[in-house]
């Protein structure tokens, strides 16, 4: 993607029935097009920025009215893009979006790639990398906590984190340089244990808690991947079930019904989980069951957190025993006991070696007995106790944590430069490393592939 003179359009609405459907035009042709297709039920003699008209849109050769609208017109550079933008608000449907958009085409616009609206927005100084970022955020947010989050990086508290730290790196590399270049002069003696002290303090200690912070929004962002684990026949598909409130995995009493990774995802008190329900684990010669097993086992290592689903109506054999083990290996895990319907095979106080490093609690998938508590072991479990809802605003993605740690890593090896009497140039090198990796967080020094990966994931129209 790269800017151009063209002027874009696209549907900014998902296509289908619904009350309202917009058409998006940005560009320097974008009054133009309004004030060819476009005729206001009062006569005007031309659009002022930032009003809302009632109209007609009209087929330009023909007359013909395609639907009556209200159009807004942004005058540039008070848009989102910062270029001139109009917006057709028009009844939504397929057929009508459709042939609104291709005359504002046959008008002198083209159709937008992917995410090409937000590019402008980015390209053209607007908004900074992280911003462009969480409205992406915004769009798929799966929880009110990580609305939040996304809403927080839209107005740029991160991205204005990321210049303080840049500000304060700068200026210790102003110094540093100073140094190089003008090493006789007295003024410019530097004290190597102060510099580094103020480094730690100032730079690398603020890029840690960022760092830190990103680990907390996978909570409340991305989600936390869940995989419900067990032999066969536990009730897994049941739990799933139970849990979504729907039917959504096939529960039949033959063994091995499981034999694909089934994932919905669902909130939880305010947290989002991907949730796996995941083939039962066992030795088994059927080809078609092994790769559901294989699978189960992938999505087991995976998984942030694991519901181990233990049948209490029957004695514990070897499936569960090596279910529990590799349990063992996970941050979180729970054993949850089911078919507490049934009479107890299952003596947990007679398999305390087993049990005693887990959250157990007690469920009946069939009636929905321990439901509840579950669901408050799962917030407490995946929150560890420690994480409060008042989580940082500033919490950074993969990429940008990524980057954060690329800079981190720099600056601490000019501190060590510096402590260890390292030459001059060896530190400035460092500090400059970690400017330009900070500078990709924002987008001041990102990659151009990198800018193309993260706006293909847009939709076309934003």
């Amino acid at each position: 993607m790269k800017l151009d003179e063209d002027t874009i359009a696209a549907i900014a609405t998902p296509m289908g029935r619904a009350g309202i459907g917009i058409v998006r035009i940005s560009g320097p042709q974008a009054l133009s097009i309004a004030e060819e297709l476009f005729k206001p039920k009062r006569p005007l003699k031309h659009l002022k920025s930032h009003r809302l008209y009632l109209g007609y849109i009209q087929e330009p050769e023909t007359g013909r009215v395609v639907d009556e609208v209200l159009l807004s017109f942004m005058k540039a550079p008070h848009s989102y893009t910062r270029e001139d933008v109009v917006e057709i608000n028009c009844h939504s449907g397929f057929v009508l979006l459709s042939r609104i958009l291709q005359l504002v085409l046959e008008t002198g616009a083209r159709l937008a790639d992917p995410g090409e609206f937000t590019f402008r927005a980015f390209i053209n100084g607007r908004i900074d990398l992280t911003q462009a970022e969480a409205v992406i955020d915004l769009i798929n947010s799966s929880s009110e906590r990580g609305l939040y989050l996304a809403s927080q990086q839209v107005k740029g508290a991160l991205g204005e984190k990321i210049r303080e730290l840049r500000e304060r790196a700068v200026e210790i590399l102003s110094r540093v340089e100073s140094v190089i270049d003008f090493p006789e002069e007295e003024t410019t003696v530097l004290d190597r244990a102060e510099l580094s002290s103020s480094m730690g303090h100032e730079i690398i200690d603020p890029i840690s808690s960022l760092i830190g912070a990103h680990d907390e929004r996978k909570i409340w962002v991305d989600g936390i991947k869940t995989a419900i684990v067990g032999r066969v026949n536990a009730g897994k598909s049941s739990l799933l079930n139970r849990l979504l409130d729907e039917p959504r995995a096939i529960v039949t009493p033959m063994p091995g019904t499981t034999r694909d990774v089934v994932e919905s995802t669902i909130t939880i008190n305010g947290i989002p989980l991907r949730l796996m329900d995941t083939a039962g684990i066992r030795e088994v010669a059927d080809e078609v069951e092994e790769i559901g097993i294989s699978l189960a086992e992938q999505k087991f290592r995976e998984a942030d957190l694991v519901l181990v689903v233990v049948d209490q109506s029957r004695e514990i054999n070897s499936d569960d025993l090596r279910v529990i083990e590799k349990a063992r290996e996970k941050p979180a895990a729970i054993l949850v006991f089911n078919k507490i319907d049934l009479p107890a095979a299952v003596d947990p106080k007679g398999h305390l070696h087993l049990f005693k490093d887990f959250r157990t609690v007690r469920i009946s998938a069939l009636t929905g007995e321990g439901i509840e508590e579950l669901k408050r072991a799962i917030e407490e479990t995946a929150l560890k106790g420690e994480m409060e809802l008042s989580v940082s605003s500033i919490a950074p993605n993969l990429r940008q944590a990524q980057a954060l740690k690329n800079a981190k890593a720099s600056f601490e090896a000019a501190k060590d430069a510096l402590l260890q009497d390292a030459p001059f140039e060896i530190v400035a090198f460092e500090l400059k490393a970690g400017l330009d990796a900070l500078g990709q967080v924002v987008g001041e020094t990102t990659p151009d592939e990198v800018l193309e990966r993260i706006f293909d994931q847009f939709c076309i129209g934003k």
